[in-house]
């Protein structure tokens, strides 16, 4: 089809100037449909890197920013997004998700090639498909007589801050302060006054020796000396644990390949977000995964703790457990509290490896509302903390606001807005200190409560709608040029399909081989949304030592029940929706 014109409020990374598609016939155009808070937007952010390098005068990318929260669809902040990410290219913002309708999008992210013509070619969603496209543009490089050079990309000026988009806090046995000064890349040590940067370790400078870090650990005084290092660092984009002596700066590698997980061992890892130490090791958000990891400083073993992988809200035994992004801890004797960003939702994992949930119910339900916990609701929380009573305080990012869940009455009230995303939390002798992520500062807090009566938030992206009784599901995938699917070893192919609430599945739910398959919804169940996993292996077809690529991608689809519905569902992860092909 020929692709439609890009429509939204906000161009950046253009020096104000809006681009249109018709502007750029006779190059190569890569939409990059995204939205800040995804973790899997922000590997492809990294995925495209070489690719935009490689096809510097054929290739055009241009971001489509398709909020799922509403924060995110506000100019300051996908303008704090651009820079935070280092995002190298035009972005669009298109909050009403118009281009998002236009192209028919169902996941983030999503990206389309479109050919010098001005004609879409290749869809894929999820992540890992950067060598597939690399075949697809070279493709259209030797078919097109393309236009080279000429790109519509200039680069917003860097603040030039002390802190560049903090995101954790830790203090040390010895009265310490250190932050993740993740935009900086590196780990910093504040004087009391949470400004003056005492020591920085690391240059500032990307992989000198960190990449975005994040969370950090403490390990207890006995462990450290034996471990050899004292913080354990989760160095968040290069999927590395890295371990900190705070007296020589030295800082080692201690869990982690530096590749991305995709499938296999628990020992590479994928955005490790947050860091804790709890019941006898370090605890590990696996954010890139939807899972939990423990990390034992002596031995260096990860293994996996919680979650299945599947992006979703679900309690019950850990290794059974849904998990939606885990991007915050704070321990207890009892009890390892954790915030799960794309879920919105406050939840627990007690001492006897059982997952519980205080706030939150789904991937679609947000907003600022106090009240009984059932009814609460909040945005996109990526800190958490326990008050010295007991209760505990939320950086509810989206909202800029800190909360309070009292688990004695299970309320949950407000302490504090008007803050720039803050991302961390951190209890202290003089208050809660508050990492404000977009104000490039660290601010203390009096705890004290304040009341909101806060609306529920709609999610722009429009949902499915399906009618009840027999449904045709499929998921299209197209090997890149020269691959084909690996079926040495068995099925090449696999599905896995569930549903919140599982009520909304009568008949399908579970995991096979097959990327088509009959269900049947039940009709009493007007919404919810369909949990998707789908995983392809693919391999050079004539190559003598050929390699293979595993591709994967989860889907989140939110559906409405209706008779008027359609009773076909086809997502995209490679290819073609069949109908255009």
């Amino acid at each position: 089809m020929r692709a439609p014109e890009l429509t939204g409020d906000l161009w950046l990374n253009t020096g104000g100037r809006t681009v249109s598609l018709a502007e750029l016939r006779g190059k190569i155009v890569l939409l990059d449909f995204w939205t800040s808070g995804c973790i899997n937007c922000l590997h492809v952010l990294d995925e495209l890197r070489p690719l935009e390098a490689e096809f510097a005068d054929e290739l055009v990318t241009i971001g489509v920013h398709s909020p799922k929260f509403l924060h995110e669809g506000t100019a300051d902040a996908i303008e704090a997004a651009v820079r935070r990410y280092e995002v190298h290219h035009p972005v669009l913002n298109d909050p009403d998700m118009v281009t998002w309708s236009q192209y028919a999008v169902r996941a983030w992210p999503t990206l389309v090639v479109i050919d010098p013509e001005g004609y879409v070619v290749h869809v894929a969603a999820g992540e890992g498909h950067a060598e597939a496209l690399r075949r697809v543009i070279a493709g259209l490089v030797d078919k097109h007589d393309v236009r080279r050079g000429g790109s519509p990309y200039i680069p917003v000026e860097r603040a030039d801050t002390a802190l560049s988009f903090p995101s954790k806090a830790v203090s040390t046995p010895d009265g310490r302060l250190l932050v993740a000064d993740t935009g900086n890349h590196s780990v910093v040590e504040l004087s009391t006054d949470g400004a003056t940067v005492l020591r920085r370790y690391g240059t500032g400078r990307r992989g000198e020796p960190f990449t975005e870090p994040g969370g950090l650990a403490v390990l207890p005084p006995d462990v450290a000396e034996r471990a050899g290092y004292d913080v354990v660092v989760a160095d968040t984009a290069a999927h590395l644990l890295r371990g900190l002596d705070l007296d020589t700066g030295e800082v080692t590698t201690v869990a982690g390949t530096g590749e991305q997980w995709r499938d296999g061992p628990d020992t590479v890892l994928t955005s490790p977000w947050d860091v804790t130490w709890w019941n006898g090791a370090v605890v590990v958000a696996m954010a890139g995964n939807h899972t939990l990891s423990t990390f034992d400083p002596l031995t260096g073993h990860v293994e996996r703790l919680a979650g299945t992988t599947v992006e979703g809200l679900r309690d019950g035994p850990a290794r059974e457990a849904f998990f939606a992004q885990t991007s915050g801890f704070a321990a207890t004797e009892d009890r390892l509290w954790l915030v799960d960003a794309e879920t919105s939702a406050l939840r627990w994992l007690d001492r006897d490896h059982t997952v519980h949930t205080a706030v939150g119910t789904d991937l679609f339900s947000f907003g600022h509302r106090d009240g009984p916990a059932a009814d609460a609701l909040l945005q996109h929380p990526l800190g958490v903390a326990v008050l010295p009573d007991g209760s505990v305080a939320i950086a509810d990012t989206y909202n800029g606001a800190v909360r309070r869940y009292d688990p004695s009455t299970t309320e949950v009230s407000t302490l504090a807005t008007g803050l720039a995303e803050p991302s961390g939390l951190l209890v202290t002798a003089d208050g809660l200190l508050v990492v404000e992520s977009a104000g490039h500062r660290v601010s203390v807090l009096p705890v004290e409560q304040t009341t909101v009566a806060g609306d529920q938030h709609v999610v722009r992206r429009p949902p499915t709608v399906l009618a009840p009784g027999t449904l045709e599901f499929a998921v299209v995938f197209t090997p890149p040029p020269g691959e084909k699917l690996d079926d040495r070893y068995g099925p090449s192919t696999r599905l896995e399909i569930s549903a919140s609430p599982p009520e909304l599945l009568a008949e399908g739910a579970g995991t096979g081989t097959d990327l088509t398959r009959t269900l049947r919804l039940a009709g009493a169940v007007t919404e919810g949304v369909l949990q998707v996993v789908a995983q392809a292996a693919s391999c050079d077809s004539d190559a003598e030592h050929p390699v293979c690529r595993v591709t994967r991608q989860d889907w989140g689809v939110p559906v409405r029940i209706a008779p008027d519905g359609a009773g076909t569902l086809e997502l995209v992860m490679a290819g073609m929706h069949t109908e255009a092909t």
